[in-house]
């Protein structure tokens, strides 16, 4: 039998201290933030998912969600509300509230908020193969601030000259 995980409150919102089944709340679990790449929960505590990223995503008009990659592994991206602009292989595709985008390994992509009110996007990755990225020079990603002028194979090198996240609360009317 799995036990229910306990949920501690922090000054940042709930998060789970253990393993086993929860229940959360987006709006009540804690956010973490930076002035670049906009806002974000996922859901995890002192345990990492092992199988499985998932987190909600909230980006204003002009903020990407990360530096433009490709990796190891397959994900799924589904626009909750807002707009953006998906950067995928090279090409722009606008993107409204219930548009569905999957991404098989080393597809190259990013996210940039495009409209007034907050674009939140639901996130999920698988977890399998070992985590490897890629982030190339790409002329589209670099017009919009959210790509690397070297490539590599580095997150610390593809995110040296940004602020670290810190952990927040959630920020009222993002979802």
């Amino acid at each position: 039998m799995v036990t229910e995980a306990n949920i501690e409150r922090t000054e940042h919102g709930l998060v789970p201290s253990d393993e086993g089944w929860y229940v959360i709340n987006a709006r009540d679990t804690r956010w973490y933030e930076s002035d670049e790449f906009g806002r974000a929960c996922t859901f995890e505590g002192g345990t990492r998912f092992p199988h499985l990223g998932v987190n909600i995503h909230v980006l204003d008009r002009g903020q990407p969600n990360c530096m433009y990659h490709g990796e190891d592994e397959q994900e799924g991206f589904l626009v909750l509300s807002g707009e953006c602009v998906l950067i995928v292989e090279g090409q722009e595709r606008r993107l409204r509230a219930w548009d569905f985008v999957h991404c098989p390994p080393w597809t190259e992509h990013v996210f940039v908020g495009a409209s007034d009110e907050p674009c939140a996007i639901l996130m999920l990755g698988t977890r399998t193969l070992g985590a490897g990225v890629r982030y190339p020079v790409n002329e589209t990603a670099l017009r919009y601030g959210a790509g690397v002028e070297a490539e590599t194979d580095s997150a610390d090198k593809a995110y040296a000259r940004f602020s670290e996240l810190r952990e927040a609360p959630y920020r009222e009317g993002d979802l």
